[in-house]
């Protein structure tokens, strides 16, 4: 029930925030684009990683790709994806879902710098067909306020 989890969170946290659920799925980036009319670059995409040991989230640009370098230097040891069944326990959120939100447990968030070109941005709110839009710094805000900068963007991807 990660729906219902991202909007207990938001009510407690950010009740001014609305849980968008559409007809169309937005599962992955490009279909979140389209939905919502916006750059894919827009859509904020939460990564699951594992350096050292620790897990963490990282919620980044949706055209972005974690760099190893920077990832190295940003975390201090090499950075591992985690698999869908770690990404569903250390979230409760399904591949397609997952967000900052409505988490089982406390967890280090980071934010990619990548994503400060963007004055809103749309992460997806707990399910394949669910999406937040607000602005960069109330992400922050909500994340612990801690950037990265782990990630490149490609530079035919645009912003």
């Amino acid at each position: 029930m990660s729906l219902e989890t991202v909007r207990a969170d938001l009510a407690a946290r950010a009740p001014d925030l609305d849980v968008m659920v559409t007809d169309a799925s937005t599962a992955t980036v490009q279909l979140a684009a389209e939905v919502h009319g916006c750059a894919p670059g827009q859509i904020a995409k939460t990564l699951a990683i594992r350096v050292n040991g620790d897990e963490f989230l990282l919620v980044t640009r949706g055209d972005a790709r974690l760099d190893n370098r920077k990832a190295k230097a940003a975390f201090g040891g090499r950075p591992r994806m985690l698999g869908a069944e770690d990404v569903l326990r250390l979230t409760s959120h399904e591949v397609g879902g997952v967000c900052p939100f409505g988490l089982p447990a406390p967890l280090t968030i980071y934010c990619d710098v990548s994503l400060k070109v963007y004055d809103e941005v749309i992460p997806a709110g707990g399910s394949t067909h669910a999406s937040v839009r607000l602005p960069l710094e109330r992400l922050l805000e909500l994340c612990g306020g801690r950037w990265a900068d782990a990630c490149e963007v490609s530079q035919s991807d645009g912003a």
